[in-house]
């Protein structure tokens, strides 16, 4: 199958694309979005910081943060970079990173503390220290570790042992809330099916594929057009075939307050992904599907790896989306549904002290007149949905399969639309709905917190509303 690949060039996710009318729990309000890194600014107590969240500058490397043992609890840009990193053996070349425009000034004419490296953060590393990098050879996910052993220099660098450790570690008792919207060119699409095609635009002006011209900035859009399976023995004349598009402009939210002292872990956290949502789609034709076993047709993977940086930290989320269309019917029945949904959302997984973790969705989602026909008697379900994660260095924090759906029922022929229009022959009814469910996964204690004993499921939600129904007599 053809990668179409589109590098990060971040400015400023998952999606992911999870949605549901009226679904709220939990609801986490962010910072506003943050354009560039900037100062540290003390917070009240005196003793933690308020980090900016904002993307990852562009056109240089990012240098790794050093969090060094014994030091005052104060996590620093340095100019060190990891060379290279062995995941089987924990092992990692760290070297002097290439040097980078000159911090800008502060508005009292020094330089920002989290673009400016100090000596001490400028050492070489040693045993306790803690490294936080953007990706980097044998780390495409970003490394975040701590130094067990210092194995010796090489002609690269030094190599160094090290083991795993959290966001609290470097972290420590500062706080950081914030908005980073995902470049759409940095998404990267494996299309599972022929007939698939990816546009975005971007800030700047900069526009890609067929429908880039036509989109906000900042939103990605799949189309897809494509023949699927039919029922065993159709005719010809059933062949199905799905057409449509999803449209997304997806952000990453996070938020950390360690302020709780040193050593205890944070205070709270949450990591999420949140944007507006549109989708169009239909599905014609005599479906293959039976009794209890939905047909699920995934069309397209997407990824992306934004490295945000939380005041000298780069951290790295993960975010994965794949989209399908799913259809489920308990007969030869040949439908035709229609549904255009638009609205905004937000998922994720929120913790606090004594509480722990929760699960957190909101959307308020509205959908335009929809049609659906079903021929011979049956039920038949069709929905555009999306399995969705998002995480933090490679591993899943957060879960979660949305489907907004179509359902029709009839004993003969019904064709309804929800603006009134309708043609019937028998017994006939029209549902709109959406299924959403997830989980919270273990990877979530990279913030610091405790460690829960399995995954925190966001519960199998489903709302249901009744769009027409009516009967004709034969």
């Amino acid at each position: 199958m053809r990668m179409l690949a589109r590098r990060l060039l971040l400015p400023g996710l998952t999606t992911l694309a999870l949605t549901a009318t009226g679904c709220s729990s939990t609801p986490h309000t962010g910072a506003a979005d943050a354009a560039a890194p900037a100062a540290l600014a003390p917070t009240g107590d005196g003793t933690s910081q308020q980090l900016d969240v904002a993307a990852a500058p562009q056109g240089t490397p990012t240098p790794a943060a050093v969090a060094r043992a014994g030091g005052k609890g104060r996590t620093e840009q340095s100019s060190l970079k990891v060379a290279s990193y062995d995941q089987a053996s924990g092992r990692a070349v760290i070297a002097k990173a290439p040097q980078g425009p000159a911090p800008k000034p502060t508005k009292s004419g020094s330089a920002s503390p989290s673009s400016s490296p100090s000596p001490t953060a400028d050492k070489p590393v040693a045993v306790g220290d803690v490294i936080a990098s953007a990706p980097a050879p044998g780390a495409p996910n970003g490394l975040l570790a701590k130094v067990t052993e210092v194995v010796g220099k090489t002609d690269r660098g030094t190599e160094v042992k090290t083991a795993s450790t959290t966001l609290a570690s470097v972290l420590n008792e500062d706080k950081a809330d914030g908005k980073v919207p995902v470049d759409p060119s940095s998404v990267t699409v494996e299309p599972l099916m022929k007939g698939v095609t990816f546009s975005w635009a971007k800030s700047g002006g900069v526009k890609f594929g067929p429908e880039g011209a036509k989109l906000p900035l900042g939103n990605l859009r799949l189309d897809v057009n494509a023949a699927v399976d039919t029922a065993p023995d159709a005719p010809a004349s059933a062949g199905a075939s799905v057409s449509g598009f999803v449209q997304l402009a997806p952000q990453v939210e996070f938020s950390y307050d360690g302020a709780q002292g040193a050593g205890s872990g944070p205070r709270g956290a949450f990591l999420g992904m949140s944007g507006d949502w549109s989708s169009q789609w239909k599905l014609q034709g005599r479906a293959a599907a039976s009794t209890g076993t939905p047909k699920r047709i995934p069309f397209a993977k997407l990824h992306s790896a934004p490295v945000i940086q939380v005041g000298p930290v780069p951290v790295v989320v993960n975010l994965d989306l794949t989209c399908y269309v799913q259809v489920e019917a308990d007969g030869r029945v040949t439908l035709d549904v229609q549904q255009d949904v638009k609205g905004d959302f937000k998922v994720g997984g929120s913790y606090a002290l004594g509480k722990g973790w929760t699960p957190v969705s909101q959307s308020n989602v509205k959908s335009t007149p929809v049609t659906a026909s079903v021929t011979a008697t049956g039920k038949v379900k069709g929905a555009l949905g999306a399995e969705a994660s998002v995480g933090l260095y490679g591993a899943v924090g957060v879960s979660a399969d949305f489907a907004p759906y179509l359902r029709g029922e009839a004993d003969a022929k019904g064709s309804a639309s929800s603006d009134g229009k309708t043609s019937l022959s028998g017994s006939w009814a029209l549902y709109g709905g959406f299924d959403l469910s997830g989980n919270l996964h273990l990877q979530l204690s990279l913030f610091g917190t405790p460690l829960f004993e399995r995954k925190i499921p966001l519960g199998a939600l489903n709302r249901e509303w009744a769009l027409a129904s009516g009967h004709a007599e034969r």
